[in-house]
């Protein structure tokens, strides 16, 4: 597929106000100004403008299945508090009418998984949004862990009597299983540097958290108040992990100080109520002043909290809370592909990534909510049409 005449939203390398773009077997093989066209028929794109795939980079999007109660919703195992065994990969319902929701507002990837109401959820997982196989839309597996700080397990495990109860008892639990899951990895380095020492019994919960003692899988910590923040910071140096903070509600509280610790935030939901206390600080103009101090700040939905078809009009929120324009492409595009580890595949316009393009009409804002994608492409195939 050859496209012509389009504007270029590459978001890494600025914008190109006439341009081409090649696509073969899923990538972009060629792009640039039109002087440098290919001699091949392509599709006329004038009065278009192409951006790459918006990600939305921490949802439930499969978990919490829309129009159903309990029997849709597998997000939450709340029967153990401590869960880094489970994969989101088991959970996910592809079929949801809500990844058609997520396509048709040009969210060609997602990174989702287990929600916060345990210390450690479990497994989370990059997909792309098409598809009936849950198998095939895999970007990347066991992408990251889920930890969770602050009100949700507390509210969680009080209602059960049991631990945690207190955000020491999270902070020691999760503590704990680390713990445990470093003294497991000793035991079998030793065992295979001794052969007259036995592996150590398998542990399913110790294996689980292998790769994120090892640095091969980001922490993904869920925390909205200062306090909780500087916890999962605390967490994160104990143990040497390749961090990122989860909504962070109170970063613009802190954020002079978060600067020094060079960890991404992931911020949202955008549009909600402040649902409960840790909420308190929420405003719309947390992602602007995160960009400021030069923290790498995300959007997300935190879909069902936000349906995920207005991760685009999230954006627009953080523009009116003082966030630029261009910040806030780069946050639901380039900033969760680099957070997640997935730039080299996803989050601009550039030869050898996968063409995960959406098209806009050129005097269309897609931070506006009256804005829907013309067509969405996704490894190169149309995957979405505007229709009239």
């Amino acid at each position: 597929m050859l496209i012509k005449n389009a504007v270029l939203e590459t978001v890494e390398h600025g914008r190109i106000p006439r341009g081409f773009l090649q696509i073969e077997s899923g990538k972009i093989v060629a792009m640039g100004n039109m002087e440098d066209c290919p001699k091949l028929d392509g599709l006329d794109y004038s009065g278009y403008t192409l951006y790459p795939g918006f990600i939305d980079c921490h949802c439930h999007l499969g978990m919490w299945e829309d129009s159903l109660g309990f029997e849709g919703e597998d997000g939450n195992e709340d029967t153990d508090p401590i869960t880094p065994q489970l994969d989101a990969l088991d959970a996910i319902n592809p079929m949801d009418s809500c990844f058609q929701e997520a396509v048709s507002a040009g969210v060609t990837t997602v990174v989702t998984g287990p929600g916060s109401a345990n210390p450690i959820g479990g497994h989370w997982i990059a997909l792309k949004t098409v598809g009936r196989r849950v198998d095939t839309m895999v970007v990347k597996r066991n992408i990251g862990m889920k930890f969770a700080l602050g009100e949700n397990p507390k509210a969680t495990y009080n209602d059960k009597n049991q631990t945690p109860v207190t955000r020491m008892a999270t902070a020691a639990l999760i503590r704990e299983q680390l713990q445990k899951a470093k003294r497991y990895q000793m035991d079998c380095q030793r065992a295979l540097e001794d052969e007259e020492l036995d592996q150590p019994e398998y542990d399913a919960k110790c294996e689980a958290l292998l790769p994120v003692l090892e640095r091969k899988e980001k922490a993904f910590f869920h925390a909205h108040r200062a306090d909780d923040i500087f916890t999962a910071i605390r967490l994160i140096r104990e143990y040497q992990l390749d961090g990122v903070l989860v909504h962070g509600t109170d970063g613009h509280l802190i954020a002079d100080l978060l600067e020094e610790e060079h960890l991404p935030v992931i911020t949202g939901p955008m549009i909600t109520d402040r649902s409960k206390p840790e909420l308190r600080n929420q405003k719309i103009q947390n992602p602007a002043i995160l960009a400021k101090y030069q923290i790498p700040t995300a959007i997300c939905t935190d879909h069902p909290e936000v349906p995920i078809q207005y991760l685009p009009l999230s954006c627009g929120i953080a523009i009116k809370g003082g966030l630029s324009r261009e910040k806030a492409l780069q946050a639901i595009t380039i900033e969760p592909a680099r957070i997640c580890g997935l730039e080299q595949r996803l989050g601009s316009l550039q030869v050898g990534k996968d063409a995960d393009i959406v098209v806009y009409p050129n005097d269309t804002d897609p931070f506006s909510v009256y804005s829907s994608p013309f067509q969405v492409m996704i490894d190169g195939k149309f995957v979405y049409e505007e229709t009239k």
